[in-house]
């Protein structure tokens, strides 16, 4: 099937979280998406900042089911807590084993968010070079069937007669809008999203602002099928467009001996997301920029946002010089298309 994700069967099980929730009656359910090996009922596995050994699996019409192979989306019951859509999950040969490990992975700060590291147009051949990817996965949207399926077909030709040996996987192809579920299935599936002259649900532009999920638009076809040639043989020229997302008043400095300064904010406009980037700002000067979100906390809890009227704590990574009444500026830079396309 063309729509299917390249994997290992044999493989020892791994895979993505799509989502979780907490049932009534059920618990804890998280929603896996299984990419290499054979998931069954009894395995233990890491997922994320948590583990847990699975009680139960349900498929997508919510029967009981006792194992699922790659490319199979499957509900699992038996982890301890909830884990984030985007985080990893594999396989570990006992519970006891999987605490172990989970445990050695905090005690080492070696455990991050879990998640997979996200593929750009851009960086595809960089990646491939480097042997951390042999496939360029795309989720493909368009405004009618008529344009779909050239596309399609174009895709399939580039695909047969890329030289540098990068094979283009379509995961999933339809009309209309970008929605959320298209950016959750690119998240959960190392892909990219494509499309022509169509719109950009919010949400979904949201979503994927926090996952890290590359969008691409066009209006001309030609210009998409030239653009995705370029970026499988290196050569795509990417524009940087910067999009302010807040502004924050630092009112207070706690220290922490883990993670250095934590800057006590007040967000006095738009938003503060944990994946942004941040400028320092000083007596209307900047004292630094391009720095990374470190972590962010509303109360005790790590949060992914935290909106304008509502204090937060924010640490960065690598930079410890903040001040009261500093002002910390949040952006995103995403990588846009050519001017015109």
């Amino acid at each position: 099937d063309e729509n299917e994700i390249v994997a290992n069967p044999q493989a020892r099980p791994s895979g993505v979280v799509l989502e979780s929730e907490v049932d009534p009656s059920r618990g804890i359910i998280a929603t896996l998406l299984v990419l290499n090996g054979q998931l069954k009922r009894g395995d233990a596995l890491i997922a994320g900042q948590t583990s847990g050994r699975i009680k139960a699996m349900f498929d997508e019409s919510n029967r009981r089911i006792n194992a699922a192979g790659p490319s199979t989306p499957v509900a699992v019951m038996g982890l301890a807590e909830m884990p984030q859509p985007g985080d990893s999950f594999e396989w570990a040969s006992s519970d006891k084993v999987a605490r172990r490990l989970l445990h050695e992975r905090r005690e080492k700060g070696q455990l991050g968010s879990g998640r997979m590291e996200a593929l750009t147009l851009d960086d595809v051949f960089a990646r491939f070079r480097r042997g951390d990817t042999q496939e360029l996965a795309l989720i493909v949207k368009a405004d009618y069937q008529g344009s779909l399926q050239p596309i399609l077909d174009s895709l399939d030709k580039l695909s047969q007669d890329n030289s540098d040996g990068i094979q283009l996987r379509i995961l999933a192809a339809d009309i209309g809008s970008i929605g959320e579920n298209d950016v959750n299935l690119a998240a959960a599936s190392n892909a990219i999203v494509v499309g022509f002259n169509v719109d950009v649900d919010s949400t979904a532009r949201r979503v994927a602002d926090s996952q890290g999920v590359d969008i691409r638009n066009w209006k001309i076809i030609y210009n998409l099928l030239e653009d995705i040639e370029l970026a499988l043989h290196g050569m795509l020229e990417p524009e940087d467009i910067e999009e302010r997302l807040g502004l924050a008043e630092v009112r207070e400095i706690l220290s922490n001996s883990r993670v250095g300064n934590i800057a006590g904010s007040y967000v006095r406009e738009g938003t503060v997301q944990r994946n942004a980037r941040a400028r320092v700002m000083r007596a209307g000067q900047v004292l630094a920029d391009g720095l990374r979100v470190g972590s962010l906390k509303r109360v005790r809890d790590d949060v992914r946002e935290v909106r304008a009227g509502f204090e937060c704590g924010i640490s960065l990574e690598r930079h410890n010089d903040i001040q009261e009444g500093d002002l910390l500026e949040f952006y995103v830079v995403r990588r846009g298309s050519r001017p015109g396309t």
